[in-house]
C-alpha cells in the first residue's frame, strides 16, 4: 500500500483500475460484487489488484487450488498469455507439477523445506536429481537392480539392460514412467507379464500387468493409436521393455538416466504423493 501522499488522484485510479480490469479479460464488469463473479474471474480480480501497485516481483501462491480443473487449464493458459505482455517476475508456488511445467522457465522444487533441484522444464522431466522429484513430477514404477558387468540386471529381466559401466556395487533402484514401457520384441532383455486390467481414458490406454511367477505389478501408459495398444488386453502374455529410465542408488544419489533400445522393465507401481512436496515455477 502506498503512503496517502504517494497516491495518484481519484481520476487516475479510475483509470488504471479499468486498464487493469480490461488486461485480466474483465472489462465492463467494475461494478459488480464478489458474489456475482465465478470463481476464476475472483481469481482474476485478485490478480489485477496484485498488479495496480505495479510490483517489480509478483507471488501467486497456489492461486487456482479452489478452482475445478477445466478452470484452472483455461486460466494457465490465460495467465501464460498475460505474463508475456507485462513481463513481470512471477513466482508461482504449486503442488501441481503440471501447472509447473506449463507455466515456469525455470522451476525448484522442494520438499519439506528443503530445495531438491533447480533447472529448466525439459531438465528437471528428463534428467530428476532424485527419486523424490522423479514422483514428484508423474507416475513411477520403480525395480530393484544391481550393477552386472557393463550392464545393470533388473528384477525379473532375463538378461541384463546394457547401462552404465560405473554403476556402484549393490542394490539400486531403476524408474521408469509408464509411458515409457513398451513391447518388446524377442531380439530385446525384456520380462514377461500378465496383464491384469486395460483402461481407456481418451487417448490413452492404461494397463496393469503382474511380473509371472511374482507379485510386483507394474503400470503401463500407450497412447490408443500407437501399434503397442492392440497387444494389452486382460489376461495376455506379453514382454515389455524400458524405453527411457534413471538410476539412483539406496541412499537417493543420482546413477544417471538411460536411454537404451533394448531394455526392459518389471517393477512395482509406486503410488505418488503430493503432501510435502511444492514447486516454484518462475518466469
Amino acid at each position: 500500500m502506498r503512503p496517502r501522499r504517494e497516491r495518484p488522484a481519484a481520476a487516475e485510479i479510475e483509470r488504471r483500475a479499468d486498464e487493469l480490469l480490461e488486461l485480466v479479460q474483465l472489462g465492463g464488469l467494475g461494478d459488480r460484487f464478489p458474489h456475482q463473479l465465478s470463481g476464476g474471474q475472483r481469481q482474476r480480480v485478485a490478480l489485477a489488484r496484485a498488479l495496480a501497485i505495479e510490483p517489480r516481483v509478483l507471488l501467486l501462491d497456489e492461486p487456482f487450488g479452489a478452482l475445478d480443473a477445466k478452470v484452472r487449464k483455461d486460466l494457465r493458459r490465460w495467465l501464460r498469455e498475460l505474463h508475456q505482455r507485462i513481463g513481470t517476475t512471477t513466482i508461482f508456488v504449486t503442488h501441481d507439477q503440471e501447472e509447473a511445467l506449463e507455466l515456469a522457465d525455470r522451476v525448484v522444487i522442494m520438499n519439506r523445506g528443503r530445495i531438491e533441484q533447480v533447472g529448466n522444464c525439459d531438465e528437471v522431466y528428463e534428467t530428476p536429481a532424485t527419486p523424490f522429484v522423479f514422483e514428484f513430477l508423474g507416475d513411477t514404477n520403480v525395480l530393484g537392480a544391481v550393477a552386472e558387468g557393463r550392464g545393470l540386471l533388473v528384477e525379473g529381466a532375463d538378461r541384463p539392460i546394457p547401462g552404465r559401466s560405473d554403476a556402484p556395487p549393490g542394490d539400486l533402484e531403476l524408474r521408469v514412467r509408464p509411458g515409457d514401457l513398451r513391447i518388446a520384441d524377442e531380439t530385446t532383455p525384456g520380462v514377461r507379464v500378465d496383464v491384469l486390467s486395460v483402461q481407456k481414458t481418451g487417448p490413452i490406454v492404461r494397463a496393469e500387468a503382474r511380473v509371472k511367477g511374482r507379485s510386483t505389478v507394474l503400470t503401463v501408459e500407450v497412447p490408443h493409436l500407437h501399434h503397442d495398444a492392440t497387444h494389452f488386453k486382460v489376461g495376455a502374455e506379453l514382454r515389455l521393455r524400458i524405453a527411457r529410465f534413471s538410476v539412483y542408488t539406496a541412499t537417493g544419489a543420482p546413477i544417471g538416466t538411460g536411454l537404451p533400445s533394448d531394455a526392459i522393465g518389471v517393477a512395482a507401481s509406486r503410488s505418488r504423493s503430493r503432501d510435502t512436496g511444492d514447486t516454484a515455477a518462475t518466469r
